[in-house]
């Protein structure tokens, strides 16, 4: 197996790097394994775990289909894609973190090294009825954020089941439980029976460990529960048969969704597509009482096209509602916006829970990021996009437990070099010269795939660059996720954790404020005061014209896949949304809006700002802390669409 030098290695072992006390808690508290010995994770050690995992990845590739491996060419890119990740030039999503270079590779394939997935409803058939739910369940369960459409409606037939008086046994594991859903959903199309008993007992209790992931079995409630509510939306209010409607697709993705999340250690993200035309679609969470049910679990977009009447949906959204916009002409046809129709992309169907990478139906998607104000020169830059790319473009080599999505994948090759700290990297280079470095950066991409793909004698990829809306990465390397503004100069960063949590202690001795969490039992909420560096403006001084043109010069610039985006407006800016919209339509490939009100403060919202007098006074009371190595510091999983507003926890 791939191994970095030992004298390599030694020169970190004990170290830290230059992270602040919110990424290092972060760290501890998402990304740092048991090791062996039951201790955790350090940072030097995570990124050992990583790289070599990326390169014994490409080994075993190169030496299955008998081509060229360089053990000594690999030791020494391997070294430079460790130090870059050290530095924090680049890093894998969260769940690459977590998972790249694990035993559990073994066990669950590629498929939990990807972010996102798409699943399209479009062919669906009384003979194929729970296919595409039974992706969601799949994927979902291993972290994945999937997105869905509403294109089925119409096309299934749902009927009252027939039953079956046999007892159906679940068996304790993923795929126990998706099959027990599959049958369930099958059964009111006609080609399944509907179990009559159904024994969870071989389902582990509540609580039990989790091995392959960590964190504790939710128990068979969640799962008995999601029976339950499939039953009651499919079941028909007669004895006549009646079609598929947009509203019980959702309702079965979000139902899903919420199964998956009930656990509360894995998360997923979910994002469902509608017709613009179909009133019942967009008025799904005017329901309150669904809302809090369930139909929180997805965030809701449209189908749009360069040319629509965007008066419903501008209307909607100075309202108060979230729903998002998709361009799925555009992303077919176009890869950069700077560059010639390609139609490259004809395939496509829909996007992933973010909004950052257009995908095929069964497709999954690999995103890493980078931080270009991190490094001094787009030299340097240049050198740091090579590793990024590597660790993405290996993934693509690793096949998922899912024959389908292989078939995509392996032709597709899709990736996506993301970058967050953009706004910071405009402040430090200048806009038309950090603009530059991307579109120099895309180009190198571009060079590396046609040599890297050569070399491992696979496809190019289809598409190759995006921004991600980031979260809990970007803390790691101190930097604004995605293309989005920072909240002020100062502000307080509060993060919760359960409260049998072993950080608590820790934090509260070092003289970080530590209060009980307002709104959910069992948590307590940890504050970090953050002065951001590379500062410019805040979010609330940016108007929404400004904020378009950013998304747009990087859709231009860097992008070929999507620009992942939530536009914030001032309520005083409702009346300029349908304009806005009308001047960047043909320029993006998808965006959503957030109204947000400057002088509306929630007690312990996940972002606060302060004066520099009240940074510098809870700053002045913080003492240096260390966790100890001792203590099982893992608490929470990553999602793999980890933005802010596309999570579910």
């Amino acid at each position: 197996m791939f191994k970095l030098e030992n004298n390599f290695i030694e020169e970190y072992v004990g170290a830290n790097p230059s992270w602040g006390p919110l990424g290092y808690f972060t760290y501890k508290r998402t990304y740092a394994r048991e090791l062996a010995d039951g201790s955790t994770e350090e940072f030097w050690q995570t990124c050992q775990r990583v790289v070599e995992g990326v390169y014994e990845s490409q080994r075993v590739h190169c030496t299955t289909i008998n081509i060229p491996w360089s053990s000594t060419k690999a030791q020494r890119s391997a070294q430079q894609m460790y130090q870059r990740m050290w530095e924090f030039k680049w890093l894998p999503p969260g769940r690459g973190l977590w998972s790249m270079g694990t035993k559990s590779l073994l066990k669950v394939g590629g498929a939990c090294l990807n972010n996102c997935a798409f699943v399209s409803t479009e062919n669906l058939s009384n003979t194929n009825f729970s296919e595409p739910f039974k992706f969601l369940m799949d994927m979902s369960m291993l972290g994945v954020g999937v997105g869905a459409d509403t294109k089925g409606a119409g096309k299934v037939t749902i009927r009252v089941p027939e039953y079956d008086v046999t007892p159906y046994v679940v068996e304790d594991s993923r795929e126990g439980w998706v099959n027990l859903v599959g049958k369930v959903i099958d059964s009111y199309a006609g080609i399944e029976m509907l179990p009559y008993e159904i024994d969870y007992s071989k389902i582990r209790p509540k609580g039990a460990p989790l091995k392959t992931f960590g964190g504790k079995c939710s128990g068979p409630e969640p799962l008995r529960n999601l029976v339950a509510s499939l039953i009651e939306i499919l079941e028909p209010k007669s004895e006549e048969p009646y079609l598929l409607s947009s509203t019980v697709i959702v309702d079965m993705f979000n139902l899903i969704g919420k199964c998956v999340v009930s656990g509360g250690i894995r998360r997923t993200a979910e994002i469902m597509l509608g017709d613009p035309g179909d009133k019942e679609f967009l008025s799904l969470k005017d329901d309150h009482e669904k809302l809090m049910s369930h139909r929180w679990a997805s965030n809701n977009s449209v189908f749009a096209e360069v040319g629509m009447d965007y008066d419903l949906l501008s209307n909607m959204i100075s309202q108060g509602s979230d729903v998002g916009m998709f361009w799925r002409g555009t992303a077919q046809k176009f890869s950069r916006m700077k560059d010639p129709r390609d139609d490259k992309d004809l395939l496509v169907r829909g996007v992933n829970p973010c909004g950052e990478q257009s995908l095929e139906s069964y497709e999954l998607c690999c995103l890493v990021e980078t931080f270009p104000g991190n490094h001094d020169s787009l030299e340097d830059y240049i050198k740091t996009l090579k590793y990024a790319y590597l660790y993405a473009k290996t993934v693509t080599l690793l096949p998922t437990h899912y024959k389908r999505t292989n078939a995509v994948m392996m032709r597709n090759r899709r990736i996506g070099c993301s970058q967050s700290g953009i706004v910071q990297a405009m402040a430090k280079f200048g806009r038309q010269q950090y603009l530059d470095m991307c579109d120099t950066g895309y180009g190198e991409i571009q060079r590396l795939d046609r040599i890297y793909s050569d070399w491992l004698c696979v496809p190019r990829s289809k598409k190759t660059t995006s921004v991600k809306p980031s979260g809990t990465v970007s803390l790691l390397a101190g930097s604004t996720p995605g293309i989005h503004y920072p909240h002020s100069e100062y502000y307080i960063r509060n993060v919760r954790v359960n409260d049998m949590s072993p950080l608590l202690p820790v934090m509260r001795d070092a003289g970080f404020p530590v209060e009980k969490d307002s709104y959910a039992d069992n948590t307590y909420v940890v504050s970090f005061p953050i002065h951001e560096k590379d500062f410019d403006r805040s979010k609330d001084e940016v108007s929404i014209w400004e904020q378009m043109h950013n998304a747009a010069s990087l859709q231009k610039y860097w992008a070929d896949n999507q620009v992942s985006i939530t536009v914030t407006f001032r309520p005083e800016e409702r009346d300029q949304l349908k304009r806005v919209l009308d001047c960047f339509q043909d320029g993006l490939k998808s965006v959503s809006f957030l109204m947000a009100d400057p002088s509306v403060v929630y007690p312990q919202a996940p972002y606060i700002k302060i004066t520099k007098e009240e940074y510098d006074g809870i700053r002045n009371k913080i003492q240096s802390f260390e966790f100890s190595s001792e203590t099982r510091t893992h608490e929470r999983d990553d999602a793999f669409c980890d933005g802010d507003t596309c999570e579910l926890s």
